[in-house]
């Protein structure tokens, strides 16, 4: 059984000589009644690896980045609030080529903390959470790399405890089905020593005990299938809530934080609940929340996205049905700042909620009016972002020339770009090469594997995992030229592994009508610009085809799920029972995106090779890509349709060649910054001419 961390902990920061408000030694008495304070939450999320300012894919540094810029938020955090506690949220070791260098390359040892881990320590956070990705490695490896101990299958739990987070990870709802007992801890008490106001306005020192417990998507249990089936079970996000609150007010927490690895969810509560936080938010005892794994700001009043508008949730505020709430973007970008404002009445410490402040901080800086001199095209200001802090890239120098090596290995070359600025209106340059790849691992172990389903015809969908959510760096962008495995990842962004699906004609319907929820239902009529996107969804869940013997039209000015049109195989319709295999990944084999029909009973083959493996192998095979036979198979078209006004989009500035090159008559830059404050530019489309 693995030991937990006794029920009062006190974390020292590591980056500090004491901890804020000084020694930890002798903690005060209780404080007096009518005393105030402010403890500042602070949160990081959905880091993925991104330690340094740095584009592995491109081999270029990216200032927009990194837990080194983090760093200079956090250190000014502190010095505004005397009492500050940091908080990761989860998804931290995985989604760079760093961590794939780290995990699969050359893996860390038992006596190594893996870089990411490095810099948090450095960083001084006091506690964690966990997100789905970080399982995408498998329980060793996360066991190891996070200094925890598991009682699973597969697992020693008498193995040496390996170096790792410095600071206690705490997972509420996934249980060793060895044990029956929570994977990780599931909830921490922190004693703080914090600086507070007596009632008589005299300073004075205090403490505060802040419970905080985390929470992870139960969906990881189809999403990792390969490294969790039998090994762990999840339970709902509420069903953990109400099990452990109140055993940490027993224990004496003051204040409870709720880390949810999930967003934000209209939908009707169930126990598989992806984006718990609209119902963890109304579980009795919680104070706070830090979301994550939605890669969106909150708070944000400006914020079109449809979980930020939903009742009970206030996107200018920054709370959930009343409870504080934030959530901290993606990759560094953003620091969560909750100010909870506290007051000592009786034997406890209470948040006043209307005198709580709840921010999510950039590290991009305020835009200034460049002089005429500087300005670059369309008039827009050069993005600044905040320094990055120094001692960030001197603890992990060694890490970071050793993965750039790493990815500079060669496989072959391309004639045409690879990029994914135009993939949502026909580009499927950086799309047809992973489909062809996987099409051909499929094919060919069906024949020598599943001879039952050698007649059938062989397909593969995949999608633009690099799609701008994060601003204009985040794109493929594949140059013409040599292809080495940085571009390969920048291809291929995730670590999941290939799976083959049966499904019939109705079934690939109605997928693709699942894909084409990508875009908004556009109004012939309407005079004022539309926007084409949907931004709320996710561009990786684009599943499109791109095959020659495969045609579609996708009719926008339909509603969602009406919009697929002229499916043909081979110059005939698709017949309803008609049946095919496909090949995807195990995310959404497994029913990640929730597809209709694809939930993991329709899979026929789960492979253990990685999709990107399987991209690398091809390329190595083919040598050179050519755009007519691996960068131009528009399988998918536009429904052609005259509108009264411009039907718009966003992407990166000065692409506009690009879109040529892939044959996209039809589209135009508008602007060259779209003002949106992202960097993006404004597109133009016009349906008529598909």
């Amino acid at each position: 059984m693995r030991r937990l961390l006794p029920s009062f902990v006190f974390i020292q920061l590591a980056a500090c000589a004491t901890p804020p408000g000084g020694s930890h030694a002798g903690l005060p008495a209780a404080a007096p009644d009518g005393a105030q304070a402010t403890l500042a939450l602070l949160e990081t999320s959905d880091l993925h690896a991104n330690v340094l300012s740095y584009d592995y894919y491109k081999l270029a540094p990216d200032a927009s980045l990194g837990v080194e810029r983090t760093a200079t938020l956090i250190r000014q955090a502190r010095a505004e609030f005397p009492n500050t506690l940091l908080l990761d949220n989860g998804d931290t070791i995985q989604g760079t080529a760093l961590a794939d260098y780290q995990a699969l390359a050359a893996p860390v040892g038992c006596g190594e903390t893996l870089a990411v881990y490095k810099a948090l320590n450095r960083l001084g956070v006091e506690g964690g959470g966990l997100g789905n990705h970080d399982f995408n490695y498998g329980l060793p490896y996360l066991s190891q790399v996070t200094g925890a101990r598991f009682d699973v299958e597969g697992v020693d739990p008498a193995a040496p405890r390996c170096a790792g987070a410095s600071f206690p990870l705490v997972l509420a709802n996934i249980y060793s089905a060895k044990t029956k007992r929570p994977l990780f801890q599931p909830f921490a008490i922190l004693d703080k020593r914090i600086e507070a106001t007596g009632a008589d306005g005299k300073p004075l020192q205090a403490r505060v005990k802040v419970g905080i417990i985390g929470f992870t998507p139960p969906g990881i249990l189809g999403w990792d299938k390969r490294w969790l089936e039998g090994r762990v079970y999840a339970e709902g996000v509420r069903e953990s809530a109400l099990k452990y609150v109140p055993q940490m007010r027993a224990q004496g927490a003051d204040i409870v934080v709720a880390i949810l690895h999930g967003g934000l969810d209209g939908a009707p509560y169930t126990p598989q609940m992806e984006n718990a936080g609209l119902y963890l938010a109304q579980v009795p005892g919680i104070d706070a929340m830090l979301l994550g794994h939605a890669h969106e700001a909150f708070p944000n009043p400006a914020s079109s996205s449809a979980p930020f508008n939903l009742p009970g949730v206030d996107k200018a505020k920054g709370t959930v049905h009343g409870v504080p709430t934030v959530m901290a973007s993606l990759w560094g970008k953003h620091l969560g700042v909750i100010g909870l404002r506290l007051k000592r009445d009786g034997q406890r410490w209470l948040v006043d909620k209307a005198q709580t402040t709840v921010e999510a901080r950039s590290t991009l800086l305020p835009a200034q009016p460049a002089p005429a001199s500087g300005e670059m095209a369309g008039g827009a200001a050069a993005k600044r972002y905040v320094a990055a802090d120094p001692a960030i890239a001197e603890l992990v120098a060694a890490e970071h020339a050793a993965t750039i090596r790493y990815v500079q290995t060669p496989l072959g070359s391309t004639d045409f770009p690879m990029t994914s600025y135009f993939a949502d209106v026909g580009d499927v340059s950086a799309v047809q090469a992973v489909n062809e790849a996987q099409a051909a691992y499929l094919a060919d172990y069906v024949r020598a594997n599943l001879p039952q389903y050698a007649q059938l015809p062989v397909l593969s969908v995949s999608a633009p995992f690099k799609s701008g959510a994060a601003g204009p760096g985040d794109y493929t962008d594949v140059k013409q030229g040599a292809i080495a495995l940085n571009n390969a990842a920048d291809l291929y962004l995730y670590p999941n592994t290939l799976s083959g699906v049966k499904v019939d004609g109705a079934g690939l319907k109605a997928w693709l009508e699942k894909a084409a929820s990508r875009f908004n239902t556009i109004d012939p009529s309407q005079t004022a610009p539309q926007e084409l996107v949907n931004s709320g969804f996710a561009g990786y869940n684009f599943d499109m085809l791109t095959s020659p013997d495969v045609s579609y039209r996708i009719d926008v000015t339909q509603p969602q799920g009406r919009r697929i049109r002229d499916l043909s195989y081979r110059g005939k319709p698709v017949r309803d029972a008609q049946e095919f295999l496909v090949a995807t990944n195990n995310y959404r084999a497994s029913g990640g995106g929730g597809f209709p029909g694809v939930d993991g009973s329709s899979t026929v083959f789960a492979s253990p090779d990685a999709n990107r493996d399987v991209l690398i192998a091809y390329v190595q095979r083919t040598r050179s890509l050519k755009r007519a036979s691996h960068g131009a198979a528009r399988s998918w078209r536009f429904a052609p349709v005259r509108t009264q006004g411009p039907v718009v989009f966003h992407s990166a500035p000065g692409k506009f060649d690009l879109a040529r090159a892939a044959g996209l008559d039809n589209v135009t830059q508008l602007q060259a910054d779209d003002g949106a404050g992202k960097g993006l530019a404004l597109y133009g489309i016009d349906l008529s001419r598909p």
